[in-house]
Parts: structure tokens; C-alpha cells; sequence
């Protein structure tokens, strides 16, 4: 069992650290001090019982360990690979307070769920049909989490997806180097493997109106996630070679994206713009640059990530903001201007200070659009000034048949969040559905 090491085949740059050997899972569980009080659950969204899967590994457990993880979190072996744990289990992990290694617990979470996730494993067995039928708009992680937990709880489900291939997130817009595409789809049999049924290429108003899914389903849970990351509105934007950074990442992910001897410049200072310069640095880009209008603390990137992509070569140009791109058909190089604070606090140009990054393509990663347009046509459905979806606790919205979550209503976060919606949202539909028989 557990042979999955292989499963994460490397498409476009360093593959993701394979799953441990027994032996290594099992020296690795030994360290774990199997903390009462468990800071390792409580730092994670969708409160897997860390010590408690990790007991099971050190007692040669799988089946138990993977059931302690999945019955949390079903998309537990994406999100033991994609997640930042350095931030979220480990980084509360107290063997940092001893000044020692963190456990791996992503490691550890992927070698527990992956003979059941990836595997022949039937771990989970649908209840007895309800009769009841939820639509779920979005494939993601959001809408297969809700659709998993109500399929599981033996309602019909049907997800609907615009996309070709379902998976949102882990399958178009997660660098290579933590998870490869097929991985992201392997997970995604295992979900339809549960029960639920899954609709590609369709867009809702376009392939199926709102009215039909009122009339096929009795609850509708809209995990859309985020749009494209819209033009800067730069000279020179429709040159060939400057476009979206998920765009790439999902291009690359395709495969066949060979970088040699190419100039990468990305623009953008978060999660999405440190994979997109990792990411290019790994495909065998001659130079690797990230422009950053702020400084290196101001970054919402994690600081791991930041370290990771430094060490892979990346440059950073902090302090700089884009103003054109040149070239002539296609991009040859990114305009910059330095910047700095006023008197008053303000971001300003510095006069005086424009500089040129020689590029032959030029991504942008400043931030994803809302989907107001599809949230626009839902009855009942308020969204904030930020355009996020507004619910209640048990991610319910205005409309007492429309629930939400995910990016469309944290305005984007990890894929452990987006679990940990669809998770709380399915149990608040089941209530809905099944007044007083809620739950497993």
C-alpha cells in the first residue's frame, strides 16, 4: 500500500515533494508530541484532528488515519499538497516553541489519503437516497466539498461547471510544483466516486437558466471562486507575451511551456505572482523578475514562498511600478518608474526615475475580478462593497434557497477555506432539507 510517490509526475518545473516512505511516515508520526490542547487542529479551517491522524500513521493505521482526515476535510489530499501549512498546522506546530523541526504534517497528511484518495480504497458509503436534489454552481474546491458532504449524506447532486475539466483551483490556477494537474483531477474521481455527478461546459444563463436549476433542484449552492485578473490599463498591453499570470500558470499546467532562454518579468506582490516567478524560474526562464510597487514587508505573499522563489533565482525590484510596455508585435520590455511614500504617506512615482526591464513576456498578478455579472442574476443574493457574497453562519444568503462560499465569498483564500465552506454550508442545506435529521 501507499505507493503513491510516483503520482505527482513533474509537467512543468520540480515536482511536488513525493509522499514519504512508511519508514519515513513512521519516524516522522514518532516525533509528533500528540498535544492535548492540539494548536495544529485549531489553526486549521476545516479542524482535522491532527494528533489524532498522526497516531494512526505511528500505529500503522492508514485506513483509520485517512478516515480521520477525510471525514474533515474530503479534498484532504489537495490540500495536504497545497495548502501553506508552514503557516496554517505547522506554523502553530509547538516544537517551534522548542526551537525544533515542525512535524511535516503535510507530508503526512499525503501519505495517509493517498491509497483512499488516489487508490482502490472505498472508504466512505453513501447513505440511503433522501430523495432531495442540490445544484452546486462551481466545480472548485468549494462546490465539490458541499457536493461531496451532501452526496454523502445520500441527496442527489449535480455540479455545474463552465470550465472542460472540473477541479477550479488544483486543476487550472495551482503551480505545478505543488500539485500537478492530474492529481487535481484524480481527486476529483474520487469525489464523483462518492455520488455526485458533475456537468462540465456548462455556464449557467447560458447552457442552463437560473429558472431551470429551481426547477430540477430544491437548493442551490454557488461556488463560482474569481475571474480573470483584469488589464492594468498599460501601453502596450496587447502585445504578444503580456497576459494574465493564472492564464500562464493553467497553459503550463496543459504542459509543453518551455521557457529557455526567455525573460520573465511578473507584476504583483501575492500568492498567485510568487507562482507564476517560481513557477517560470523552474521551466528554464534565463531571467526571472517580480516588480513590486512596495516593499518586500508589504507583500501578502507568504514569507516561505518569497523565500523559496529568491532560492530558485528570482529577482525582486521592490519599490517599482509599471507605466508601458514596449515592443513591437510582441513584448520586448516592461517601463518601470521607482516609488516611494510621501510626507503624507501616499504611494508616489519618484520624478525622474522610469527604467527599463528588458522581458519577452510580461504577467500580471495584481488581483482577480469579481463575478458580480452571474451573482447580479440570483434573487435574494447581497453582495458587499468588496463584492463578496454576504451569508449567514451557515453560509446562507439572503435567498433561503441560494447558499454560498469559497472565493466568491472570502474574496480569495486557500483551498482549505473554500472546503471548510462547502463542509458548513452542505450540513446548513441538510437542515434545510431534513429539519432535526442533520448530520452523519
Amino acid at each position: 500500500m501507499n505507493e503513491m510517490m510516483t503520482l505527482a509526475v513533474d509537467s512543468g518545473g520540480l515536482a511536488p515533494l513525493p509522499t514519504m516512505t512508511p519508514d519515513e511516515a513512521l519516524v516522522e508520526a514518532h516525533r509528533c508530541l500528540m498535544c492535548w490542547d492540539a494548536p495544529c487542529t485549531r489553526a486549521c479551517p476545516t479542524s482535522i484532528d491532527v494528533p489524532g491522524f498522526i497516531k494512526r500513521i505511528a500505529n500503522s493505521d492508514l485506513i483509520g488515519s485517512a478516515r480521520a482526515i477525510l471525514e474533515s476535510n474530503i479534498l484532504g489530499g489537495s490540500c495536504a499538497r497545497v495548502c501553506p501549512t508552514e503557516v496554517l498546522c505547522a506554523g502553530a506546530c509547538v516544537l517551534h516553541d522548542l526551537h525544533e523541526r515542525p512535524i511535516d504534517i503535510g507530508r503526512l497528511q499525503a501519505f495517509a489519503t493517498d491509497d483512499v484518495v488516489f487508490g482502490d480504497v472505498d472508504l466512505f458509503v453513501p447513505r440511503e437516497s433522501t430523495g432531495h436534489s442540490v445544484a452546486i454552481v462551481g466545480a472548485g474546491p468549494a462546490g465539490l466539498s458541499c457536493g461531496a458532504e451532501l452526496a454523502m449524506l445520500g441527496h442527489d447532486v449535480v455540479l455545474y461547471d463552465a470550465n472542460d475539466e472540473p477541479g477550479g483551483l488544483n486543476t487550472y490556477g495551482v503551480a505545478n510544483y505543488k500539485m500537478d494537474k492530474p492529481t487535481a483531477l484524480r481527486e476529483v474521481e474520487f469525489v464523483k466516486g462518492l455520488g455526485v455527478s458533475i456537468r462540465p461546459s456548462t455556464t449557467i444563463g447560458r447552457d442552463v437558466s437560473v429558472e431551470q436549476l429551481f426547477s430540477d433542484h430544491e437548493a442551490l449552492f454557488v461556488g463560482v471562486g474569481l475571474g480573470s485578473v483584469p488589464p492594468l490599463g498599460l501601453e502596450g498591453e496587447d502585445l504578444d507575451g503580456a497576459e494574465d499570470a493564472l492564464d500562464f500558470i493553467a497553459e503550463v499546467r496543459a504542459g509543453g511551456v518551455d521557457l529557455s532562454g526567455q525573460r520573465i518579468t511578473v507584476i504583483g506582490g501575492g500568492n498567485t505572482a510568487i507562482d507564476a516567478v517560481s513557477q517560470a524560474s523552474r521551466l528554464g526562464a534565463e531571467h526571472v523578475y517580480l516588480v513590486y510597487r512596495r516593499g518586500r514587508d508589504e507583500m501578502k505573499a507568504y514569507p516561505h514562498d518569497i523565500e523559496r522563489a529568491l532560492k530558485s533565482g528570482v529577482e525582486f525590484i521592490h519599490w517599482s511600478a509599471p507605466s508601458s510596455i514596449e515592443g513591437e508585435g510582441s513584448v520586448s520590455a516592461l517601463v518601470c518608474q521607482r516609488t516611494e511614500y510621501s510626507a503624507e504617506g501616499k504611494l508616489v512615482a519618484v520624478p525622474d526615475s522610469e527604467f527599463r526591464i528588458a522581458a519577452t513576456m510580461v504577467l500580471r498578478a495584481t488581483g482577480q475580478e469579481k463575478l458580480v455579472g452571474f451573482l447580479d442574476t440570483l434573487e435574494g443574493v447581497e453582495t458587499d462593497e468588496g463584492g463578496r457574497v454576504v451569508v449567514d453562519d451557515g453560509y446562507r444568503t439572503g435567498n433561503p434557497k441560494i447558499w454560498a462560499g469559497g472565493d466568491c465569498v472570502n474574496g480569495g483564500k486557500e483551498v482549505v477555506n473554500a472546503v471548510a465552506h462547502g463542509k458548513a454550508a452542505a450540513a446548513s442545506i441538510d437542515e434545510s432539507l431534513r429539519p432535526g435529521a442533520a448530520g452523519r
